[in-house]
């Protein structure tokens, strides 16, 4: 299945997250890459590889598939936890 990538969504990629994803690829590595940048575009090179974002307090790993290309990093960890609606105690 191909997915079409809007253009106009490719806004941001780090270069230096390109060249992490391409020795990553050279040695092939087994653990995640540490990402920071939140805003960062997931592009079609980065399909297979597991990836760990910063949330602001924790590393979540993001395991990347076809589905994920065009969309951002920051999507796929959450920065709050909700903890539900107040309770009605009285």
């Amino acid at each position: 299945m191909e997915k079409k990538v809007n253009k106009r969504r490719l806004k941001f990629i780090n270069i230096n997250l390109l060249k992490k994803v391409k020795k990553h690829k050279d040695e092939k590595r087994r653990g995640g890459i540490r990402v920071y940048q939140r805003a960062s575009v997931i592009i079609p090179e980065f399909v297979g590889i597991t990836f760990d974002v910063y949330n602001g307090k924790k590393m979540i790993p993001v395991h990347v598939t076809e589905l994920m290309v065009g969309r951002k990093f920051g999507e796929f960890s959450p920065t709050r936890t909700f903890n539900g609606h107040g309770s009605n105690r009285k």
